[in-house]
């Protein structure tokens, strides 16, 4: 019996780096799941490397980028007390570096937006339906300009937070307020992302009326808790602990909160479902509708 022609081994050296075409409709094994990951993985890390060395050529640009905050509060502190000692300092030999390696790392993280995002979403796309797709675009339209507003609304407020915290230290006792770039670096990036993770809130809470899981009317009733969980996120959240950071936080929030409530309301509204009606339009989940 002849034996039947050999498959070709591989496609190449770097085969395993390309997605796994999939079967008739697209359908996959969970190895080729595990092989599309990995590779969306290895893209989105290629894209962020190659952002991070693109952005040394404007290192000096971006420390300035970064300190301006510092700038913009010790200015504005020195001139309400022209006694107080303000110093930015490096701790350590490794500081600096440290220091330079984390900013271009979130630089080309920035940077690399646009591809990583599509990877993450060309993951996802095949399992939705069209309906699907077109909910999912629409979220990601909204989410991203979102996103962005809270990054800058934290990037806003941040010196007001430095000068309110720095305020509390004696005037004229020769104490000199010194700040480790890297460790302020790092508070810098996490106040911008809680600010901006938490302006999403409002497509949350959408998608979820969109899905059936939670109904304009359940809303208004946890309105009073949002709102109270809204101080507690920003007093816990955000790194400075200052009024101002915390209000300027949870107020935003609060009212994007009220905003998703109009509109989940308004859109159970034109589908017909009432706190009374709300049963027929349940998930049934024995089966599947």
């Amino acid at each position: 019996m002849a034996a039947a022609p050999a498959e070709p081994a591989t496609e190449g050296r770097f085969a395993w780096l390309r997605p796994p075409k999939g079967g008739p409709g697209g359908t996959m094994s969970i190895w080729d799941h595990l092989r599309e990951l990995r590779y969306r993985v290895t893209i989105s890390a290629i894209a962020i490397v190659l952002g991070a060395l693109v952005s040394i050529i404007f290192y000096r640009w971006l420390v300035d980028l970064i300190m301006a905050p510092w700038n913009r509060a010790r200015t504005a502190l020195v001139e309400a007390r022209p006694g107080a000692s303000l110093m930015v300092v490096n701790n350590g030999v490794t500081s600096s570096f440290t220091f330079a390696v984390v900013l271009c790392v979130v630089a080309g993280l920035i940077l690399s937006t646009p591809i990583w995002v599509y990877q993450l979403w060309a993951f996802v796309a095949p399992g939705l339906l069209v309906k699907e797709k077109k909910y999912a675009m629409g979220f990601i339209g909204a989410a991203t300009p979102l996103f962005l507003a809270g990054c800058a609304l934290g990037y806003y407020i941040w010196p007001k937070g430095i000068e309110v915290l720095l305020s509390f230290t004696p005037q004229d006792m020769g104490i000199t307020n010194m700040q480790d770039m890297a460790e302020f670096l790092k508070m810098e990036i996490q106040i911008i992302l809680v600010f901006g993770l938490s302006f999403l809130l409002p497509v949350v809470v959408v998608a979820l009326n969109m899905a059936g899981v939670i109904r304009g009317y359940q809303l208004k009733r946890a309105r009073k808790f949002v709102v109270f969980g809204s101080v507690v996120l920003a007093a816990v959240a955000t790194p400075t602990t200052d009024p101002f950071s915390m209000l300027s936080l949870a107020v935003p929030v609060s009212g994007m909160f009220m905003l998703a409530e109009l509109i989940c309301r308004i859109s159970d509204k034109r589908k017909g479902i009432t706190e009374e009606t709300a049963a027929e339009y349940a998930i049934d989940l024995d089966d599947g509708k």
